[in-house]
């Protein structure tokens, strides 16, 4: 069966102040959701909500269709965890950290050496194993600390921001673990305000503000869906070098094209008429013209356009 992950009427209150709203949310089956929000809007407070860190004022959370606030080991049994990146202590190894966290999330014991392995290949931390953990990166340390919410196998997996404060090398190592991941038909949800990761890794949005949710769709329903007129923009990128003046003329006289923008030598942004089936011809046709055409992804800059103007919205 599908993971599924779910929060109904959930609000937190402390004191006067409103960290969430009647929030409602459903999550399906393997994927990776962005929870997309600025600081402050909410998102560590519903992640320590849906894992019973602490207690909603009102509503409920669902993993697998367990409530955490009644059954919480249940439901929490099959969720791997990572929230404000917890330390790790310097004197131990990678193999002794997480065979302790194997041993509290119940791994049996015959199953804990490979289960490690496995994790830190996942991690791409087999080769630090035994070496001290206080001589690592914080990059290589946020690795662990994801090692450590797999160590169990988990179906669902909560990360909150799980690349803030690393260095260019150590977020682009963590996206490539989370893309990773999905592979395995795992759910991740994970928080973050960085746009060009949610863009990146995730399959699908959600946007929160001031505790109340705003949106929740796939990326390109979502930059279809709000665009001021109905466009929407994708970035393309080429197998090598082009003399992008003549691709950009080609491309900007496809059907359905508004407009072709060169970023360097190898990427154009395409903004053309919104939706999935427009999306799959603009794909058929580009490939068609023979420009040595090996991705297209979400442009970054339409997810901004949405943000900013959703957030300035509630403000």
């Amino acid at each position: 069966m599908a993971p599924v992950v779910e929060m109904r009427g959930l609000t937190k209150q402390f004191g006067r102040f409103t960290a969430l709203d009647n929030l409602n949310l459903r999550l399906d089956g393997g994927k990776c959701v962005g929870f997309l929000g600025p600081n402050g809007a909410g998102k560590t407070t519903t992640l320590k909500l849906l894992t019973d860190m602490i207690f909603p004022t009102a509503g409920e959370c669902f993993i697998n269709g367990i409530s955490v606030q009644d059954r919480r080991r249940e439901a929490l049994s099959d969720a791997g965890v990572l929230i404000e990146s917890p330390e790790i202590y310097p004197s131990l190894t990678p193999n002794e950290a997480l065979g302790m966290v194997a041993d509290l999330r119940g791994v049996a014991p015959a199953d804990r050496a490979g289960r490690i392995r496995t994790v830190l290949a996942e991690v791409k931390m087999t080769e630090w194993a035994d070496q001290k953990v206080g001589r690592f990166s914080k990059g290589m340390k946020q690795r662990i600390n994801i090692a450590s919410a797999l160590v169990h196998d988990p179906e669902v997996v909560i990360l909150d921001e799980p690349s803030t404060g690393l260095d260019p090398r150590g977020m682009a190592e963590v996206r490539s673990i989370v893309r990773d991941l999905k592979k395995s038909r795992r759910l991740i949800f994970m928080s973050s305000h960085i746009l060009s990761e949610v863009v990146d890794v995730c399959d699908e949005v959600a946007l929160v503000n001031k505790g109340k949710l705003l949106f929740y769709d796939t990326l390109e329903n979502v930059t279809t869906r709000f665009a001021a007129d109905g466009h929407a923009s994708v970035d393309v990128s080429l197998a090598r070098p082009v003399d992008l003046g003549p691709v950009s003329q080609k491309v900007a006289g496809l059907s359905g094209v508004r407009s072709c923008t060169p970023l360097d030598a190898k990427r154009l942004r395409v903004q053309f008429d919104g939706g999935a089936e427009n999306q799959e011809r603009l794909l058929e046709a580009l490939v068609g013209l023979r420009i040595g055409v090996i991705g297209m992804t979400e442009s970054e800059s339409a997810l901004e356009e949405v943000y900013l103007s959703q957030v300035s919205r509630g403000d």
